[in-house]
């Protein structure tokens, strides 16, 4: 196995790890407040259907030029990468939100306790419990087969970059099961980081090559492109905390007055006028 299909079986495995966990949550908390049956066969209908789209649709991507198939497929994964890692780079700058999945369990589990009921109770057919857990999946699962037509086409290799989902969905559920709780200790914001840097990178090394680059080194250039990515986006975090503790620095001068030592450090605002009324 090369190098880029090492990274291609990682990159996916990574991605499909965290939609698993997300996907996870939302099916315990309806198995647990509802039905597990009801739950697990939304699951896993929802898994089938996804399945069945890797498989309709890897031959025939597979089966297009290969050159413009990787210029296609590089710019798209370029964009999306970019969309993961600027949301990424903005949560480990503080500036976003972290995903909690506990807070989504404890909402999820009150949804489903305050809908009415629509089957026959926790040992027969449960409606919403099926829709829910079965959107949950599809849903968060949809990403994952872009990224696995993705990556899979561009090197002829959907196979493995299936195989790789499927290894990340079994574990991520062999885990929550096994827990019955949502996985929260997961660095979720760090394999979403990192899936970002290695989208990124792939795309910036197939868009080239499909455009007829022949990159120094080979597949081993790709290395050198991860790690541009990955200081860059470091710097990124870097200059965003830096900015955002310079905005929190910031005082306020009260009315008709500034304070000497702030306006000194440039460090001053204007006070809001007092609100008549």
């Amino acid at each position: 196995m090369s190098g880029t299909e090492v990274g291609l079986a990682l990159s996916v495995f990574a991605a499909c790890a965290v939609e698993a966990v997300e996907a996870l949550t939302i099916v315990l908390a309806v198995g647990a407040t509802r039905s597990w049956r009801s739950a697990l066969g939304g699951a896993a209908a929802a898994a089938a259907a996804l399945a069945v789209v890797v498989a309709a649709l890897g031959p025939a991507l597979t089966a297009l030029p290969l050159d413009a198939l990787r210029v296609a497929v590089g710019a798209f994964l370029l964009l999306f990468g970019l969309r993961w890692l600027r949301k990424a780079v903005l949560r480990a700058a503080g500036l976003k939100a972290l995903h909690d999945e506990l807070a989504t369990f404890r909402e999820q589990s009150d949804a489903a306790r305050g809908a009415g009921w629509a089957g026959s109770g926790s040992l027969g057919f449960d409606g919403y419990s099926f829709a829910v857990a079965g959107k949950g999946v599809l849903l968060e699962g949809f990403e994952v087969v872009v990224i696995v037509l993705t990556l899979g086409a561009a090197q002829h290799r959907v196979g493995l970059a299936a195989a790789a989902a499927a290894a990340a969905v079994l574990a991520v559920a062999a885990a929550g099961f096994a827990a019955r709780a949502p996985l929260a200790r997961v660095p979720e914001n760090t394999l979403k980081f990192a899936v970002g840097v290695m989208l990124t990178s792939f795309g910036v090394f197939w868009a080239a090559e499909g455009l007829g680059l022949d990159w120094p080194g080979g597949d081993a250039a790709l290395l050198a492109i991860v790690a541009c990515v990955l200081l860059g986006a470091l710097g990124s975090v870097r200059a965003l905390r830096g900015s955002a503790a310079g905005e929190r620095g910031v005082r306020i001068a009260p009315a008709g007055g500034l304070d000497a030592r702030a306006a000194s450090a440039g460090r001053v605002e204007p006070a809001p006028e007092a609100n008549e009324g």
